[in-house]
């Protein structure tokens, strides 16, 4: 006879139609028992409505998962694994000395193409991290960042002032998105 597993989701050697005392919940009727050797997902065990099963069929990963974007010696620009996209912080590299407002747009625009190539966009943004030189120069950047963002996909987002890798640069931006 196969092991059964209980209401604590605990092996057990309960018979079925047996008494069952022991396992109180069970008893009651909150989780029917499911025989160890037909139990092939966590989805199963758990009985998942059939959408978070699929859910977690998708998200079940490896490390071939791993898509690496612009690899580089030291960074990729991007990262995409599983449902999730992971961009490096961005900074300008044309206007790099420029206004605030000009770097935002062009590091916009690379993580668009970024984005693109990890095979999603900017209406799929999760989360997203702004470092300025100057904190000042909010309102230039937002005027830039406010045309760009989705209408109803801004995502959550931390704007902090930072000393920058080099002086040139006076924006960096990292997003995380979803595929």
């Amino acid at each position: 006879m196969p092991r059964l597993l209980s209401c604590d989701g605990l092996a057990c050697d309960c018979k079925p139609g047996g008494k069952r005392t022991h396992h109180p919940q069970v008893a009651r009727g909150f989780q029917k028992e499911v025989p160890l050797d037909r139990v092939n997902s966590l989805a199963a065990v758990l009985e998942l409505p059939q959408k978070a099963a699929r859910l977690f069929q998708r998200i079940k990963m490896s490390d071939t998962d791993i898509q690496r974007i612009e690899p580089g010696p030291r960074m990729s620009m991007a990262v995409a694994h599983g449902p999730l996209v992971f961009t490096a912080g961005q900074v300008a590299r044309a206007t790099a000395g420029a206004s605030v407002g000009e770097q935002t747009r062009e590091i916009l625009e690379l993580i668009d193409g970024l984005l693109a190539q990890a095979g999603t966009d900017k209406t799929r943004l999760i989360s997203a991290n702004i470092w300025l030189t100057d904190i000042s120069t909010f309102p230039e950047m937002n005027g830039v960042w406010d045309a760009w963002v989705a209408p109803g996909c801004a995502p959550a987002r931390a704007t902090v002032e930072a000393k920058l890798a080099a002086p040139q640069y006076k924006v960096e931006i990292a997003v995380v998105a979803a595929r």
